[in-house]
């Protein structure tokens, strides 16, 4: 059957018997008897109906998507997290929008795309002033929830991998191979997370009476982690072991190690932090901290769709444990 005419909810409703209501209810989560619910998607059939989600958004005040902001996609461990979080948001009905923010410095065009979707709900997995957007976002009504980089403050709910644990484990792990000169090529200077790893990754050193490790920025790119790899292998004592704050760094500089005719896992030894996928490729063998993605995004989703019911989490970030993977770019520990 086809019509002339956009089919409306008052036509479905015609042809199934019922109220414009009961439409509305089938299609808006509300309560429908099981033969009703039956007559009204067979209806729908017959007639294409699909319903507006504007329309829809108009009458619940809730459009069912999520805003998820990050800042690229070029760190193998986003894909994967951007993958299975917009699995778990459409098992609750949501769907979900992709801001990329790119390091932007100007906070007021994200503010503005995000604000003008009528979002029910944000998560913020960016570096870039993702403290202020969250604040911002929160003051004008949305509930937020932090993910990987979250709010040093403890004001804005989030959740991260256990980064105290992870670096101390990296630091332990170098300790057993017997690595005394280190480094840490970390990210940008406003990432909670890349912070939180360096400072525990030298604490942990300094407890032990270890040197602090030389630290250099990669900026969370592979020129500029490469460009660290080199001024760190110039040094006249250069490290005979690197932890870089991310896989994709510690990726990176793998390949620039592969100037020097080092071998990683021989010569010198090269940690990350994530298990990004690539980290297990063979031709790579990354040692890395292994984030718990999975309890991760489902804390995320869970508290903040708790938050869209209007029961608030606790402020404050939930730091959730993860595991060492020890692989072939370091070398096994001292007996």
């Amino acid at each position: 059957m086809t019509n002339s005419k956009a089919v409306t909810g008052t036509d479905v409703a015609r042809l199934a018997g019922v109220s414009k209501s009961a439409v509305s209810r089938a299609y808006n989560g509300g309560y429908v008897a099981p033969d009703v619910r039956v007559r009204i998607m067979e209806a729908a059939r017959k007639l294409r109906f699909r319903p507006s989600p504007a329309a829809r958004a108009l009458s619940t005040r809730r459009s069912r998507l999520i805003g998820l902001a990050i800042t690229a996609l070029d760190n193998q461990f986003y894909p994967e997290m951007v993958d299975r979080l917009s699995e778990r948001l459409a098992a609750s009905g949501f769907r979900m929008v992709l801001f990329t923010t790119r390091g932007q410095a100007d906070l007021e065009p994200m503010l503005d795309e995000l604000l003008g979707y009528h979002l029910d709900g944000v998560i913020l997995a960016s570096t870039s002033f993702a403290t202020r957007v969250a604040s911002e976002c929160r003051d004008a009504g949305i509930p937020v929830m932090m993910l990987v980089n979250v709010d040093p403050t403890g004001q804005i709910p989030g959740v991260t991998a256990d980064n105290r644990l992870g670096a101390e484990a990296i630091a332990a792990h170098f300790m057993t191979c017997g690595y005394r000169t280190m480094a840490v090529i970390n990210g940008l200077q406003e990432s909670s997370a890349s912070n939180e790893r360096t400072r525990h990754f030298c604490n942990s050193l300094a407890d032990h009476g270890l040197p602090l490790p030389h630290i250099i920025s990669g900026e969370y790119s592979f020129a500029g982690t490469a460009e660290a790899t080199r001024r760190l292998m110039a040094l006249p004592g250069r490290p005979d072991a690197i932890f870089c704050t991310t896989d994709m760094m510690a990726i990176a500089c793998l390949q620039t190690l592969g100037e020097y005719g080092v071998v990683p896992g021989r010569d010198i030894g090269v940690a990350g932090f994530d298990d990004a996928p690539i980290a297990q490729w063979p031709v790579f063998s990354l040692t890395t901290y292994a984030a718990p993605l999975t309890l991760m995004l489902e804390t995320c989703v869970s508290n903040l769709i708790q938050a869209m019911s209007g029961n608030a989490p606790a402020a404050g970030t939930i730091s959730l444990p993860g595991e060492l993977r020890v692989r072939g770019s370091t070398r096994a520990p001292l007996v």
